[in-house]
């Protein structure tokens, strides 16, 4: 049913070029479980074949990606954890998965606002506990585009010079998710060393 509906979003919004980009990855960044890899790998392999700009196409999915975070963001300051925990699932967000994230940016602070772009499944739902946390808005927007750009970056780079071989992207993007989960890790213990020292 949600491969349907992700193809079904797909074939409607690519007439639309970089406004398409735009909205899919807003939904990627939003509560709608849509995966980016399916937006910025083809519009990277597009853009191989000079059918679109890379530049273009890499900032249409960063803006996509802010603007769906900072709709998590205010939906959650808005309606609160309560309504969060009560009605979530109508928006495809658990409880369990509520819980998670918050223990997440919880145990790793605001940075993890950077750190949750580059991890699956946590990027869609990393905004809510900066919303719920009341999180500076600005230093939100900041560590959000810089985590969003780095995965964009990949994505469509991804596509541009290997569009065309479905084999070879799997095998890439596995190892870059790896690699990019150990660097967190690694970052992650830095960071922290840093603010407890500070403190």
């Amino acid at each position: 049913m949600l491969s349907e509906i992700i193809n079904f979003i797909v074939d409607k919004v690519q007439d639309f070029g970089y406004l398409g980009i735009f909205i899919m990855m807003f939904l990627e960044s939003s509560f709608f479980p849509f995966p980016s890899e399916v937006v910025m790998i083809p519009a990277g392999y597009l853009a191989f074949k000079g059918e679109m700009n890379i530049f273009l196409v890499i900032l249409f999915g960063i803006l996509g990606s802010l603007v769906g975070g900072l709709f998590n963001y205010f939906f959650a300051l808005k309606f609160g954890r309560v309504f969060l925990l009560k009605y979530g699932k109508y928006f495809f967000i658990s409880e369990e998965t509520i819980i998670k994230m918050e223990k997440f940016f919880e145990k790793h602070g605001h940075i993890s606002t950077f750190f949750g772009r580059l991890i699956p499944v946590v990027r869609q739902y990393i905004s809510l506990p900066a919303g719920l946390s009341k999180m500076n808005i600005v230093l939100f927007s900041i560590f959000t585009s810089i985590g969003a750009g780095i995965w964009v970056i990949i994505l469509t780079l991804l596509g541009y010079f290997l569009g065309g071989n479905e084999e070879l992207i799997k095998e890439y993007l596995h190892q870059i998710i790896i690699t990019l989960l150990i660097l967190i890790a690694i970052f992650s213990y830095i960071y922290y060393i840093k603010v407890k020292k500070k403190k």
